[in-house]
């Protein structure tokens, strides 16, 4: 586990489908359309507990996660670029999503991309 890992609370995949109110096959398809994201954490898949929002995903996850996947960032790397520092936002991407600041996190998805 890296330690940006271990800085995290997570949901295991049962967790993540019972906040939601939604079937284990409604959950793969969020992660599989980029709603969410999912890791392997100590052998078991998990979602980061700050991926969500009052029950729901994260408002701007989905689009960072896409424009991530567009520059060519795999899903590991997404995660882990989530979870860090982000020199030019000056705190972890999740955190400036967390806070409504969705444009300036795209910027920055753009700028790892040159």
């Amino acid at each position: 586990m890296t330690t940006v890992y271990s800085t995290r609370e997570w949901f295991t995949l049962p967790e993540a489908a019972a906040l939601l109110g939604v079937s284990s096959g409604r959950l793969a398809r969020l992660i599989e359309d980029k709603y969410l994201l999912d890791v392997r954490v100590d052998g078991e898949r998990r979602i980061p507990q700050d991926f969500f929002k009052d029950d729901e995903p994260l408002p701007g996850l989905r689009g960072t996660l896409t424009l991530l996947a567009d520059h060519g960032v795999v899903d590991d790397e997404a995660m882990e670029w989530l979870l860090s520092n982000d020199e030019m936002l000056g705190e972890a991407p999740v955190d400036a999503l967390r806070k409504g600041h969705k444009s300036t996190v795209r910027k920055s998805v753009q700028l790892l991309a040159i």
